[in-house]
């Protein structure tokens, strides 16, 4: 008889078996690797957090501080000129201090202007001028009229009359003049427009 061999024959995976191995093999190894990765990303997660809830707080300060330099500001924005304007006082005072132990009305009227004259030039350090009106041609962004008079002399439209002045501060207008702006006289149906 003969004798067969039988000979064992590798056992050959299949794909799908060969997959899952692969598949279990890199499990086990990347398993700690993801959970590691997970981890840290967790953490920066949290950092992140953190410095957003830290950079929201120091918005919130920065926007109350100034809000409060902002209302300082408004309040006390016109301390400068004030502090130049107490002199201007002073010297009013004393010139209507001078003026009740006097007799004298040319001293006192002289003290007055002397003070006119540096309030004037305090308010010009500031910026402010007057709105020159009297002879121009009445101009409504910077004249007010309250009053139209007949005036056969002038033209119609030039302001004849300057009953309160205009300011400016650095060419903004703060007041307009209220002034009286001329017209031409209307004829009566009887008058000859010849004559």
């Amino acid at each position: 008889m003969t004798k067969i061999k039988v000979t064992e024959e590798p056992t050959q995976l299949k794909p799908s078996d060969a997959a899952e191995e692969a598949t279990a093999g890199n499990e086990k190894g990347k398993k700690p690797d993801l959970e590691t990765r997970l981890q840290e990303k967790e953490k920066e997660a949290q950092e992140n957090y953190d410095r957003y809830l830290r950079l929201s707080a120091e918005l919130d300060n920065f926007k109350k501080r100034m809000e409060k330099e902002k209302g300082e500001a408004y309040k006390f924005a016109n301390e400068n000129l004030l502090k130049d304007l107490l002199p201007v006082l002073d010297n009013l005072e004393r010139a209507l201090e001078h003026g009740r132990d006097t007799e004298n009305p040319k001293a006192l009227l002289e003290g007055v202007e002397l003070t006119h004259k540096n309030f004037w030039a305090v308010l010009e350090k500031y910026g402010i001028s007057r709105v020159e009106a009297m002879g121009e041609a009445f101009d409504p962004t910077h004249h007010e009229a309250v009053m139209v008079q007949e005036d056969a002399q002038r033209p119609a439209g030039q302001v004849i009359s300057q009953l309160q002045i205009g300011y400016r501060l650095h060419n903004r207008l703060v007041r307009p003049a209220m002034v009286v702006v001329s017209k031409k006289p209307e004829l009566n149906p009887d008058e000859d427009p010849e004559a």
